[in-house]
């Protein structure tokens, strides 16, 4: 093998750019120094703190795709993935408000946003404002498509009214892309994308959910009762909601692999601490084999968690298809996840089930992982469909 093959050949999924490496580091720093001190509090309290929020804009993580000229960063999706991994290794319900906000909210008005819409409202979604994705409700959950929200038009408006369940970031949103149906004869072809400001007459926050896990981040009804809104406000095109859903999320599902890679390996890494220090039968925990091999095993899985999130993002970014891998890397890295926060509370013992050491909170929020933005067996079915046609 020559040397100008060796030079020219592709670079490891897991090689960073300096670009890279330097963000997931002020990332990782940030995380450590300003989000673990408060990590127990926020769940407890089911909060985030607005000032924790303004220093994750002021960090940068806010706002990752959105052009410079518009008050972004200007970067590659894949900072978003680094992101959401570093936090979650912390506090995975502080990155899911990043996650949303990257992954599906920016990442729609970037890519099905009018020029209007963008200039109005990027500079907001860089600069302070929170974003909020509304697809789900009551009788559509895995089955987006049979949701009953409609939107009338009325002269240059269009009027929306339903209900929307599980919308995270809902309480802090500034901003919300609804889906709603124009036409319902039409069935999921009358489905639109709206975006929509939190203070228009007729949208309210409703319940804010009491959950397991993720308990910071904000998951709240949203009731819309004849909110008015602009047809300049449509997003895409009338009755292409469908689309943009699907499109969006197969985005956000990398984000979700990110998150839940990040969760286990926070766990496992408070876990291997632990063992080191922990003293059993006259000598450390992690001197017997048994539990080596388990700590072995995990963190073998958490690198190929890590490894199918990276290459979905890399394709991404790269242009080239990444359906398939994008449904694989949530699948396999949320299964991870639940085994190996699990595995983190075995290896603590019974201090291990009390809140006074993190894997307890990481157990909790690994569970959403299999569920939301497409629960695991919507997964499979995506995967399956790609194998067999």
């Amino acid at each position: 093998m020559t040397t100008a093959t060796v030079g020219s050949a592709p670079a490891p999924l897991t090689r960073l750019s300096e670009e890279e490496d330097l963000f997931r580091a002020s990332v990782r720093a940030f995380a450590e120094a300003e989000i673990a001190p408060l990590a127990r509090e926020m769940d407890e309290q089911a909060v985030i703190p607005r000032a924790l929020i303004d220093k994750l804009f002021d960090l940068g993580v806010m706002g990752i795709e959105i052009p410079e000229s518009l008050g972004g960063a200007g970067a590659p999706f894949f900072l978003s993935v680094l992101a959401v991994e570093e936090l979650s290794r912390v506090d995975p319900s502080v990155a899911v408000v990043v996650d949303v906000q990257n992954t599906l909210v920016i990442n729609a008005l970037l890519r099905w946003g009018s020029a209007d819409l963008q200039h109005r409202f990027l500079p907001r979604l860089a600069g302070g404002a929170i974003g909020a994705y509304a697809l789900s409700e009551a009788g559509s959950g895995s089955d987006a498509f049979a949701l009953r929200t409609r939107a009338v038009e009325d002269g240059g408006d269009y009027v929306i009214t339903g209900r929307k369940l599980w919308i995270t970031n809902a309480r802090e949103a500034g901003l919300f892309i609804v889906m709603a149906n124009v036409d319902p004869d039409a069935g999921h072809r009358g489905i639109t994308a709206f975006v929509v400001e939190h203070d228009r007459p007729g949208l309210e926050v409703g319940k804010k959910e009491d959950k397991l896990g993720i308990r910071a981040s904000s998951t709240c009804e949203l009731l819309l009762d004849g909110c008015r809104v602009p047809k300049s406000h449509v997003l895409g095109e009338r009755g292409k909601g469908y689309k943009v859903a699907i499109e969006t999320l197969n985005e956000g599902r990398i984000g979700i692999g990110a998150q839940m890679t990040g969760l286990a390996q926070g766990a496992l890494d408070h876990a291997v601490r632990y063992i080191r220090e922990r003293e059993q039968f006259g000598r450390p925990i992690a001197g017997f084999q048994a539990v080596q091999f388990q700590v072995a095993q995990a963190q073998t899985e958490v690198e190929m968690a890590r490894l199918g999130v990276y290459n979905a993002a890399r394709l991404r970014d790269a242009g080239r298809p990444f359906l398939t891998e994008a449904a694989m890397a949530k699948l396999f890295s949320s299964q991870v996840a639940e085994r190996v926060t699990s595995l983190a509370v075995q290896l603590f013992g019974g201090v291990g089930y009390t809140k006074d050491y993190p894997v307890e909170k990481l157990f909790r929020d690994a569970k959403i992982g299999q569920i939301y933005e497409g629960t695991s067996n919507m997964q499979l079915q995506t995967i399956a469909r790609q194998i067999l046609g």
